[in-house]
């Protein structure tokens, strides 16, 4: 079974939202989750047209669809990296709706990144992660 180490080393600034360091020992899954979008299952952005608020927490809702496909929560995120088009603006809406996701006593490390744009046009945030989950149940 993993063990999974959460520390914010007393040397270093408390983080906001997330962990500094995040280890994992012994046996798990780790499984790793494609830059996830705030679109929906036909393909259209959430909100109306430049609707950041809204396209984030769509992105955070398809996070959850792709943990729960494999068995796992936002409590097994070990790293997430964000991509935000217009972060000075975004910040604090991206902040919000994170917060309302992450499990306060199991916070990923995590990278936000301010970005010109993102690969499909009318993108404003993008989250990808990595999870560690127990083991796959034996399927012989």
């Amino acid at each position: 079974m993993a063990e999974i180490v959460r520390l914010n080393p007393p040397t270093m600034e408390k983080p906001p939202g997330y962990t500094h360091v995040v280890e994992v020992s012994g046996s798990a899954r780790i499984v790793y989750f494609a830059g996830q979008l705030g679109v929906d299952k036909s393909g259209a952005f959430a909100g109306a047209l430049g609707d950041f608020k809204a396209q984030t927490v769509q992105a955070f809702e398809n996070l959850k669809a792709a943990l729960e496909a494999v068995g796992g929560g936002f409590e097994h995120l070990i790293k997430i990296n964000n991509y935000l088009v217009d972060i000075g603006r975004n910040m604090a809406a991206f902040r919000e709706v994170r917060d309302r996701y992450l499990v306060k006593a199991a916070l990923p490390a995590s990278t936000t990144v301010g970005v010109p744009a993102l690969a499909r046009p009318g993108g404003l945030f993008e989250i990808e992660a990595v999870a560690a989950l127990p083991p796959a149940p034996d399927r012989s």
